[in-house]
């Protein structure tokens, strides 16, 4: 009597012909026929748009009071560049879900510029809303940007990490939001652009207009130079939202120069009184980014220009301790992992606070203080068995002192 031989429920071929056959309550299925479901399931959900992770519905749309009050957790006071960017946000998400009516009104993209010194907080907003977004989310740095054919990354690459944020959902990508850091380092090297090649400043602005733009851009999935070889990913940059940051270092005399060009007659003179001298970045204009060397042409597609105020000592006070972040709540999260309890004087915090604004390092500075206080803690104290640390006033001091003399000599 011939044995029976199992075959697939599917495709009918037998046991012998298959890597291998599942058993079923009252069937069997191959792995090949199992691969072919699961990708009939993945090309059916992602054309109904459900199952990726960055779907959303209407109902999970965030308002703008509540993405400023998620950012509100993690970075101190700059409450205008936080209205501009939760608008921005809201916006993009409503972009997202509008479908074509009846009087074919098509919102268009917003795309934003935030000017602040150094260590305000830009990338800082751009990290804390990343974590509350439901779409893909990249932080991109133009210093290394230059224009095709030239040594450094091409302007292509901005959306290549896009694509692997996405993990290579198109989809998803084409619906991203696209954080730029130090843009002010692409402004034009020259008011003359014949006199030489700018490379890494007019050219890549050149080259970022059809991507803030929007057009469908051949993007290299795993960047363009070292694999020439590579399939190229077309990507429709329409519905991308680009958000760029810079700190324009001087920029604030170009402001000053532009306030006092109508400084005649005793009315203007009333009206100069009222200038902030001591932060002239609120008063920021279009006209004073082309001023430091951006083309007309991107300040163009960067219609909101919005500011970050300069950190005060009550402001660095608070963003030292305060945040759900906070520089303190870190180191204490770190020695608590090895079962040392850290504790401060109040005294130290305010020391910190003034060697920062000594130092004009903004919030960064308060990282690089404190980690000169904590370093050769953080080195012995794991290996020593000791369960309570308390930094007070004179250790703070006599650690800077040394890190100073060390660094000077």
């Amino acid at each position: 009597m011939a044995k029976y031989q199992q075959q697939c429920s599917f495709c009918g071929r037998p046991e012998k012909e298959l890597k291998m056959l599942l058993t079923g309550i009252n069937g069997y299925i191959c792995d090949e026929c199992v691969e072919r479901a699961h990708d009939i399931v993945k090309e059916t959900v992602d054309s109904k748009g459900k199952g990726s992770k960055f779907s959303f519905s209407k109902e999970d749309l965030p308002h703008p009071k509540e993405i400023k009050t998620f950012l509100d957790q993690y970075v101190i006071g700059q409450d205008e560049a936080k209205r501009y960017l939760s608008v921005s946000v809201y916006n993009h998400y409503k972009r997202l879900m509008q479908k074509p009516d009846k009087d074919d009104v098509e919102i268009e993209k917003s795309n934003i510029i935030m000017v602040g010194q150094t260590g305000t907080g830009k990338t800082l907003l751009a990290k804390t809303i990343a974590r509350f977004l439901k779409v893909p989310f990249t932080i991109v740095d133009a210093t290394v940007l230059t224009e095709a054919g030239y040594v450094g990354e091409d302007i292509e690459s901005i959306l290549t990490r896009l694509l692997q944020v996405s993990d290579y959902d198109v989809k998803s990508a084409e619906r991203g939001i696209v954080f730029i850091d130090e843009i002010d380092k692409i402004a034009r090297k020259s008011d003359n652009p014949s006199i030489t090649r700018d490379v890494s400043g007019e050219g890549v602005q050149q080259g970022l207009l059809k991507l803030l733009e929007g057009s469908v851009v051949n993007v290299p999935p795993q960047g363009g130079r070292k694999h020439p070889e590579q399939k190229l990913i077309p990507v429709d940059t329409k519905n991308i939202l680009f958000i760029c940051g810079g700190a324009f270092d001087g920029i604030e005399r170009k402001i000053a120069q532009r306030l006092n060009t109508r400084v005649i007659g005793y009315t203007s003179i009333q009206q100069s009184a009222h200038i902030d001298r001591n932060n002239l970045l609120q008063y920021i204009a279009p006209q004073d980014l082309k001023s430091f060397g951006l083309i007309p042409e991107i300040i163009g597609r960067l219609p909101i220009l919005t500011y970050l105020d300069p950190l005060d000592r009550t402001a660095l006070r608070a963003i030292l301790t305060e945040p759900k972040n906070a520089i303190i709540k870190q180191y204490v999260k770190i020695f608590g992992m090895d079962d040392i309890a850290l504790t401060f004087e109040e005294e130290v915090f305010d020391y910190i606070v003034d060697k920062a604004i000594e130092y004009k390092l903004g919030a960064r500075g308060l990282r690089s203080i404190t980690e000169d206080i904590m370093i050769d803690s953080m080195f012995e104290l794991p290996s020593s068995g000791v369960t309570q640390l308390f930094v007070d006033l004179e250790y703070a001091k006599s650690k800077i002192e040394t890190s100073s003399k060390l660094r000077s000599a």
